[in-house]
């Protein structure tokens, strides 16, 4: 497969070298351990999935959450909350090279599936380096308040709250 047939699909643990590798080149500046992503495999492993083509051409993770309320960068979650009311897209990182060929919104569709399965009626993310317009474009709507903007320190300054509802 190349990048232009490229296909998402669930993601197992000898991908976490591969999604490591892409989280340092696409996020030099928000790095985080691969403890950090082998939890939320362990958590809820069909909110991970692998970009595939000719190789790991990118990833997603995504968790039940709460809205309005942001994990830290690069700390671990312990446990998903009883009560969600999004699924959390927490990363996606595609590869240059697999990029303007529709994988974002095949993306979208299978974590909007996702989340009506679980009857959660929102997605929710945090947009960094000034990507909010692509978000806009699926979808998503900008967020904000004080508490929001707390929350947001450890993801730079670009960083916006988006939500998406799917009602």
């Amino acid at each position: 497969m190349s990048g232009s047939d490229a296909g998402w699909r669930q993601t197992n643990a000898d991908d976490l070298a591969a999604i490591q590798q892409i989280g340092n080149v696409i996020h030099p500046d928000l790095l985080e351990r691969p403890d950090v992503f082998a939890e939320k495999l362990s958590l809820f492993p069909e909110g991970c999935l692998i970009l595939e083509g000719d190789g790991v051409l990118g990833y997603a993770f995504v968790h039940p959450w709460r809205l309005n309320d942001i994990p830290k960068l690069d700390e671990l979650l312990l446990r998903l909350p009883p009560d969600p009311e999004c699924l959390l897209i927490h990363d996606v990182a595609i590869l240059e090279l697999a990029r303007g060929r529709g994988a974002a919104g095949k993306l979208m569709e299978r974590i909007a599936t996702l989340a009506k399965d679980r009857n959660l009626s929102y997605l929710a993310l945090v947009s960094v380096y000034d990507s909010h317009h692509l978000w806009a474009r699926l979808g998503f709507d900008l967020v904000s308040s004080d508490d929001l903007a707390n929350k947001l320190s450890c993801y730079g300054v670009t960083a916006r709250y988006m939500v998406r509802s799917l009602k």
